[in-house]
């Protein structure tokens, strides 16, 4: 009978540690894929630079605010990594923010839409406000309180 419960737990240690590697070695592939699509937007932006070529200056700002998605997006898979598999909340407000002012810039001929997308701005906003004022620690959970003496 014993030996049935050290079957069962060991595949519940083995699961999550399995999910976990799937989970890691996924995230190690994804960060590679958008440092290389963050280099080849950094020549595109390069070149853009130091073309005689005319452009018109939201394709300039779009080719900044992707730059920067891509590097918020590998920030926050590095913090992933630091901070023992946790993403931090910020980092996707900072990509919420960053995506809808892109957004505005793009596509800002619709005087409705561009409101919706200022709206959202300023939750997106509100909401980093709010994770910024919370404290940071986390409630301990059963395993990890303390038996009172």
């Amino acid at each position: 009978m014993e030996h049935k419960f050290t079957k069962v737990n060991n595949l519940k240690a083995g699961i999550p540690q399995l999910l976990q590697s799937i989970l890691n070695i996924s995230l190690t592939v994804l960060g590679i894929v958008l440092s290389i699509m963050m280099m080849i937007e950094l020549v595109e932006f390069i070149q853009m630079a130091f073309s005689s070529e005319k452009r018109d200056y939201k394709y300039f700002l779009a080719n900044i605010l992707v730059f920067f998605l891509y590097f918020e997006f590998i920030t926050m898979i590095v913090k992933y990594f630091k901070e023992d598999y946790h993403f931090p909340l910020r980092y996707f407000l900072y990509i919420g923010i960053t995506a809808m002012v892109r957004l505005i810039i793009v596509e800002h001929e619709n005087a409705i839409d561009t409101l919706i997308f200022s709206l959202v701005i300023l939750v997106l906003i509100v909401s980093y406000y709010i994770v910024n004022i919370t404290p940071r620690e986390r409630p301990l959970t059963k395993k990890e309180k303390v038996p009172e003496t």
